[in-house]
């Protein structure tokens, strides 16, 4: 069984690798590599899998997570700049590939601790551009 949380945030970041020129990093990353930084309201998507309890009749309670997701994710990211104020996000292009990948590590763990397997991170950065993120 898998079920689904749904959270949203607003971040900002600049696509940009400090070894690219300007000119470089704007080939690359077009208007995403402005030196002023953009945001976006991300929407979140945790999917987690495991058994119901036949105790609870929950995968895992949907409070539980929301606090996971609140603790370790949106308490670090929510109206933060990811390039320089997100801790897990240091030292990586601020893509949201990776962002999706960072998401996983902080969370995959405690999930974990809750009995439950994590599924898959879905991060929409804009109404057409998302990306999901399996694990290794």
């Amino acid at each position: 069984m898998r079920i689904t949380r749904r959270e949203t945030f607003n971040a900002a970041h600049r696509l940009f690798r400090p070894d690219w020129d300007d000119q470089k990093n704007l080939e690359v990353f077009g208007k995403c590599s402005n030196p002023n930084w953009h945001g976006h309201n991300y929407t979140l998507y945790v999917t987690v899998e495991g058994d119901v309890s036949p105790e609870t009749g929950f995968v895992l309670n949907l409070k539980a997570l929301s606090k996971i997701i609140g603790t370790f994710v949106l308490e670090k990211l929510d109206h933060k700049n990811i390039n320089t104020e997100v801790d897990f996000m240091q030292g990586k292009l601020a893509s949201t590939e990776n962002l999706a990948i960072g998401i996983w590590e902080q969370i995959e763990g405690p999930i974990m601790d809750m009995n439950a397997r994590l599924y898959c991170v879905k991060v929409v950065e804009t109404e057409k551009n998302f990306v999901e993120y399996f694990g290794k």
